[in-house]
């Protein structure tokens, strides 16, 4: 590859606001420590803004049994978390699989192109909504990064995926375990699929041998979790702290946080100069990554179990405030063209100020009645 790694990583450092080094990441299999996601339970700053729902009124937390804890976070583990990484990987593979058909004979063009592409927006979806995911072995070991390398600011995926190909047309899996993030996963595979109107051998040995170090990556964290899931979620520790109710609803709130600013805010000008891009912004998808992370935000917020927990005293407005919200951003979505940037600017504020309405019935709402507190970690500052 043409670019230094260590001026590529420290690039890719600046871009995405995190401190990244050029070594692989540590292994996956280990119960990683905990990491910087992990919220701060004693946050007294966040209390002014918990305390209060939107009218004013003092919100009653409900009364949740160290058991009844234990029960949700086994299954937000079991039932959200896990099947959220294994279908990721489930998609990588059959990307995977058809790269390996078409391109048996290059070059690749036609329906055969689309049929790739069909598949790779599959699994851009599906990791979308593996991100809600915001702790554990994927950030700890920051493959996340290398999954999806996202917000791409300066636009180093472009000429990286580029570079790399023309340096090494016979690219394998093992190769490009060991390069930067910049040239992996998700955003690579977009480049190469949809920057070319056909693919060339070198470009097919690309898109096959990133499909498959995408795959194994992904294996990894769901192994990971299908072993240390109690540690994880602190599932055997409900009975001294909320750590794990903690980590796992600010989780779900930075998702929306982050979405909200990189992946609408900032590409789009909204709220100051324009920075960075549109997730899928090459593929012209970027609805169908926001819509998929709408969907998995409103899977994990209105699941029956969590309803269950929050009506315990009577009371589903939270669960009601959550669901309405929910509905309202996604349906706007969907009336949006599939590239949010060719929507006019007041469709587009409309859909950051729906956003903004789920982060405040999070944080003063649901949070709270929850009994636990907005994280240090909260960028969102509505």
């Amino acid at each position: 590859m043409k670019i230094n790694h260590a001026l590529a990583m420290a690039l890719s450092a600046l871009s995405a606001g995190l401190l990244i080094s050029c070594v692989k990441p540590a292994d996956d299999n280990k119960a990683p420590e905990v990491d910087s996601q992990k919220v701060a339970q004693d946050n007294a700053a966040s209390t002014s803004a918990a305390e209060k729902d939107s009218s004013g009124d003092k919100i009653t937390a409900v009364d949740i049994s160290a058991e009844t804890e234990k029960t949700y976070l086994t299954h937000v583990a079991n039932d959200i978390v896990i099947p959220a990484y294994a279908d990721a990987a489930k998609q990588s593979d059959l990307l995977h699989d058809l790269a390996q058909k078409h391109c048996q004979q290059a070059p690749v063009s036609g329906d055969e192109l689309q049929a790739l592409r069909d598949q790779w927006l599959v699994l851009a979806q599906a990791w979308a909504g593996a991100e809600m995911i915001n702790f554990g072995p994927a950030t700890a070991s920051m493959s996340n990064l290398y999954i999806n390398y996202y917000p791409d600011e300066r636009g180093l995926v472009h000429s990286g995926v580029a570079d790399l190909i023309a340096a090494n047309p016979k690219l394998t899996a093992e190769q490009l375990a060991n390069e930067s993030a910049i040239v992996q996963g998700v955003p690579g595979l977009e480049e190469a699929l949809y920057a070319n109107d056909s693919l060339d051998a070198a470009q097919c040995a690309y898109v096959i041998s990133a499909s498959s170090a995408l795959s194994t990556r992904l294996k990894d964290i769901e192994k990971n979790w299908q072993q240390n899931a109690t540690s994880l979620l602190a599932i055997d520790k409900t009975a001294d702290s909320d750590q794990g109710l903690n980590q796992w609803f600010n989780s779900l709130l930075s998702l929306v946080e982050t979405m909200k600013s990189n992946a609408i805010d900032q590409p789009l000008g909204l709220t100051g100069k324009a920075k960075g891009h549109l997730p899928a912004a090459t593929a012209e998808q970027s609805r169908a990554i926001i819509n998929a992370k709408l969907a998995t935000l409103n899977e994990a917020l209105t699941d029956p179990v969590l309803t269950a927990i929050l009506g315990s005293n009577n009371e589903n407005e939270v669960a009601d405030n959550l669901s309405t919200a929910l509905a309202d951003a996604t349906t706007l979505l969907a009336q949006m063209p599939e590239d949010l940037e060719a929507a006019d600017k007041a469709t587009q504020q409309e859909l950051y100020d729906h956003l903004t309405t789920i982060t405040r019935v999070i944080k003063r709402q649901l949070i709270p009645t929850l009994g636990i507190r907005v994280g240090f970690n909260s960028t969102d500052g509505d």
